[in-house]
């Protein structure tokens, strides 16, 4: 079985961004990510994507959703909805012989992606900067909380943070 995989930093306040961008520097976060992406297919939508300062993202396949049929960029797959965009994701993985599809925003895709996934990868930020994207709640009648590592701050993070893991009831 492959899973899917929610990936994201959160906020105490829930958010996720602001105006187009993260409003944190979490280094510790940004080398989990890399960590937990790395030879994966990864799932966005088109503002996530074009929010990144390098892009594609090296070493993963990049599937990108969006409405807009005319939009192209070198270096990804562009598919038109989430389902194409996971079937896509899957075919990759099995290529890959990888058992994950992470799925990495945003809000939009996140909240599409909510049911379908196995499990969430959150780190909380131990702030609550202001932000005009938020995650969609986690249902605690559906997920569990399954691992929880909590770090201070190192040298180029603006904030203490926790690594959680959910996993979906069964």
């Amino acid at each position: 079985m492959i899973e899917i995989v929610l990936i994201v930093a959160i906020a105490e306040n829930g958010v996720i961004g602001a105006q187009g961008a993260i409003p944190w520097r979490q280094k510790s976060d940004m080398q989990r990510f890399k960590a937990m992406t790395m030879g994966r297919p990864i799932l966005m939508g088109r503002k996530t994507f074009t929010s990144f300062p390098r892009r594609p993202l090296p070493g993963r396949t990049n599937i990108v959703v969006t409405r807009d049929h005319d939009f192209r960029t070198p270096g990804a797959i562009v598919t038109h909805s989430v389902a194409e965009a996971l079937t896509t994701a899957r075919g990759d993985a099995l290529r890959r012989s990888v058992a994950e599809i992470a799925v990495v925003g945003g809000a939009e895709i996140y909240t599409e992606t909510m049911p379908l996934a196995d499990r969430l990868e959150i780190t909380e930020v131990h702030m609550s900067p202001p932000g005009d994207t938020v995650f969609p709640p986690i249902d605690r009648s559906q997920w569990e909380e399954t691992a929880r590592e909590t770090h201070s701050s190192g040298p180029d993070d603006h904030a203490a943070f926790s690594y959680v893991t959910y996993r979906r009831k069964r």
